[in-house]
Parts: C-alpha cells; sequence; structure tokens
C-alpha cells in the first residue's frame, strides 16, 4: 500500500520481502477470504499506550478509501456480520490488486531479499540509508519499515522491524500475542474436549473491555471471535466472565418454570428455549449434575447456582496458545517516537514504520488491515 501511494507521487520505489512471495498474511486470513476492512471502524477499535495517535490516519484514509479501490478493480465482496467485509471468491483478489496498483505506478516488489544490515551514512550533507542485502547493497533517501509484528512465525514474522527501530534509539513496548484462543486445565479443560468443536453465542468480559460474539470449544481450552477480543484485553493471572446466555435471565426463566411446575428435565427446557445457540452436549456437561433435574425439584440455592454457571461463569485461563496461532502482536514500536501524521521517526529523519510493527493493535474484524492500508497510505504522501 505504502509502495503503490509513493510511486503514483512519482518516487522511485522498492518493496524487498525475505519470504518467497509477498501478502502470505493476506492470502491466509479471513478463512481464504480475506476480512479487508469493517464498515465501522473507529479509533476505539484499537488497542495503543496512545489511543489518539491512530485517530490521524484513519481520518485521512478510511475503510470507504479502501472499499473504493475495491470497486475500483470490480472486486465482488459482501458483509459477513457486524461490518466485517469479505471477498465473494478469494483473499488473492486482494493481493492482486495492491500488486496491480504496485505495477501500475511502477513499484518494484523484490522477494527472496534477506537484509543483512542497514547504516545511515552522509554524502556532501545528504544523508540516506545503505542496505546490504542477499540480492546486493541499495540505497534510499526514506527507509519504510513494514515487517509486522511476532504472530504466526511459520508465515515469516520475525523482530526485525523491532530491532531496526532499537538500532537507530526508537524505544519498543513489551510484545505479546493477542487475538488467540486461551488454553485452560485440569477438569474445564477434559470438559473442553468433550466439547470440542462446539460452538455457544456468548458475552465475555473482564474490567477493560465486553464483547458478544461466538465462543468455540477446542483441545486446549476456548477460541472463537469473543475468546481472541477478549484476548487483547487479558493480563496473565486473571480470569474473565462468560455469559453462556446472555438474551435470557436465566434466574428468572428456572423460577418460572418452578412455579409453573414444569416436568421436564432441565436440559430438555433449555433445548426447547433455544436450540441453536445451546449446542448438543453443551448443556450436559456444563451443568454436569443438574441437567437432568427438574424446576419443581429445584431450591433457590440451586437456581443461584445454575444461573451463576450459565451467565457469569468465571474462567481463569492457564495461559494463550502464544505466537504460533495468534492473529497480531499487541506493543511494538512507541507512538511517541513517531508522527501521527507521516509516521516518520522523529529521531531519525527518513526512517519511517507502518501496521502492525507500531504499538497500534486493531480489533478482530478488518480493523487490522485498515490500520495497515490507512498507515501505509499516509506515509506514502510523504516518503
Amino acid at each position: 500500500m505504502c509502495a503503490a501511494s509513493a510511486a503514483a507521487r512519482g518516487r522511485s520505489t522498492l518493496v524487498v520481502d525475505h519470504s518467497n512471495k509477498v501478502g502470505k498474511k493476506i492470502l491466509m486470513s479471513g478463512g481464504g477470504r480475506c476480512n479487508f476492512t469493517n464498515y465501522f471502524v473507529e479509533p476505539q477499535n484499537y488497542i495503543s499506550a496512545n489511543p489518539h495517535f491512530c485517530k490521524s490516519a484513519l481520518s485521512r484514509f478510511t475503510q470507504w478509501d479502501f472499499i473504493a479501490l475495491v470497486d475500483k478493480h470490480g472486486l465482488a465482496y459482501h458483509e459477513k456480520s457486524q461490518g466485517q467485509l469479505f471477498c465473494d471468491n478469494k483473499a488473492s483478489d486482494i493481493l492482486n490488486i495492491l500488486l496491480s496498483e504496485c505495477e501500475q505506478h511502477g513499484a518494484v516488489i523484490q522477494t527472496h531479499c534477506d537484509i543483512h544490515s542497514i547504516d545511515k551514512q552522509s554524502i556532501d550533507k545528504h544523508e540516506h540509508f545503505e542496505l546490504k542485502t542477499s540480492q546486493g547493497q541499495f540505497s534510499c533517501d526514506s527507509l519504510v519499515v513494514a515487517t509486522g509484528g511476532l504472530s504466526i512465525p511459520t508465515m515469516g514474522a520475525s523482530p526485525k522491524g523491532y530491532q531496526i527501530a532499537e538500532q537507530f534509539g526508537l524505544q519498543v513496548s513489551d510484545k505479546r500475542a493477542a487475538l488467540v484462543p486461551f488454553t485452560l486445565s485440569n477438569r474445564w479443560l477434559d470438559i473442553c474436549k468433550q466439547l470440542a468443536g462446539v460452538s455457544v453465542d456468548v458475552v465475555v468480559e473482564n474490567q477493560r473491555q465486553s464483547f458478544k460474539e461466538a465462543l468455540l470449544f477446542t483441545h486446549r481450552g476456548l477460541s472463537g471471535p469473543a475468546i481472541l477480543q477478549i484476548s487483547s484485553y487479558w493480563q496473565e493471572g486473571e480470569s474473565v466472565k462468560i455469559n453462556f446466555m446472555p438474551d435470557t435471565d436465566v434466574q428468572n426463566l428456572l423460577k418460572s418454570w418452578r412455579s409453573e411446575g414444569q416436568t421436564a428435565e432441565l436440559k430438555n427446557l433449555f433445548k426447547r428455549l433455544d436450540k441453536h445457540s445451546l449446542a448438543k452436549n453443551f448443556l450436559n456437561l456444563w451443568l454436569q449434575g443438574w441437567a437432568n433435574l427438574k424446576p419443581a425439584d429445584l431450591s433457590d440455592q440451586q437456581i443461584n447456582d445454575i444461573s451463576e454457571r450459565l451467565q457469569s461463569w468465571s474462567c481463569k485461563p492457564s495461559g494463550t496458545e502464544g505466537w504460533r496461532t495468534a492473529e497480531v502482536t499487541l506493543g511494538g514500536v512507541l507512538t511517541d517516537e513517531l508522527s501521527s501524521k507521516t509516521f516518520e521517526a522523529k529521531k531519525q529523519p527518513g526512517l519511517y514504520f507502518i501496521g502492525e510493527v507500531i504499538d497500534v493493535t486493531g480489533w478482530l474484524g478488518g480493523f487490522n488491515f485498515q490500520w495497515a492500508w490507512a498507515s501505509g497510505w499516509c506515509a506514502g504522501q510523504y516518503v
């Protein structure tokens, strides 16, 4: 994105990539259909030590600007849910748009290019960067670091961008995996294994944030959009609270069934209530000894216990699945080191950082791609 917009200004532009092909994270995203942006992009959809930093770029290159680019190339897309936009066909359609823009404006892309060293030199008072690579030596006035984060190392993720920042005196915050599944242990893990593959609509929350989306049980613990979202706001050792029936007051429901003299077992009454969200085997396992009881047999304490288990279950994850499956990296190059308008390093003229390598992390749902497009386009206006 940055290369295309810089080249469109007439800048001689080269992209160097250590991978064998570009855009691998684009190609694997969204189940192969690339959730490329969201109709409802707002600054509050991003996490950063400085929550104001992202506002400038997001306002200057909006989701509507990227949608206009998509429309220009005739790409077919659809809204899946909550404003999330996906390709009708495949993620390579988005990659091909970006490659086409680079080609149209003369930006050159060079793969299989490992960077060995970067130095800043001055000749006749003119400062420039010298890059020694596996493909030879390159010189440039502006150097843009768009290396991404540490997530999914099998796709080529590396700490290179952070190392470059530190080499030139920029501060980098602590980094951790975000948009990542939780792992559980002990008896709750045993239950999750038995429910692996089952999805339930929930509200998951902690003191910082709340999300209403789907939860997925796995052989290692909990995943699904709701869990991935809250993981970005979770710290090790903390608990999260999960409501498995967010649209129902379970306590009042149980009391009404009891007063009505319902004779069916709880598991069957709940399934009649909502066959879709209360998936097969979920109630048997989650309610354990209570599932076979009848409302008429319930004490007030049992009603409270059942309600709490279904609507206020406190879960303390043992950890996350880490970089292997995380979608993004939380943390990165501190935004105080950069101009929010140009993305140029304040201490190093000509050095720019864009995208995930910066301490700006979006929610699930196309927000991280929109940050990539916006930060890339904005930097491309100044390099």
